[in-house]
């Protein structure tokens, strides 16, 4: 029965967007980082994002991480600035403890932009956290 699943709520995991200047092109890229805050190890750890926005889709972009140890940063893809006028959402699946876990994140149309950009002390770099 529905009601007798239990979905277990994911805390301490975050997504950041993060500019960083490319000094070959010399301009600002933005980079996807996964953010374990946890006291334990992730494994098999699955991410399916995409832009979209009505009749609007990107593709899919997947990648996967073996291992994200605790308290670990991880760079996921870099992610061009057009896409940021798309919703862009990021799902994310994975095992903590030999138990399955997954969590979405969704980053609204134009919220990535530079009045929005804040210093992030883990980067010392400007950019967006999503809790």
């Amino acid at each position: 029965m529905k009601k007798d699943i239990q979905i277990p709520k994911v805390e301490n995991l975050h997504l950041a967007i993060i500019q960083e200047y490319n000094k070959t092109f010399k301009v600002n890229d933005y980079y996807a980082y996964l953010i374990n805050e946890k006291d334990t190890d992730l494994e098999m750890v699955l991410i399916v994002s995409k832009g979209f926005d009505g009749t609007k889709e990107t593709s899919k972009m997947h990648h996967k991480i073996e291992k994200l140890p605790a308290k670990y940063i991880a760079k996921v893809e870099l992610i061009q600035e057009d896409i940021f006028q798309l919703n862009n959402e990021f799902k994310i699946t994975f095992f903590e403890k030999n138990k399955m876990f997954e969590k979405n994140f969704l980053i609204k149309k134009n919220t990535i932009k530079e009045g929005n950009l804040r210093m992030l002390k883990a980067w010392n770099k400007k950019g967006i956290l999503i809790k």
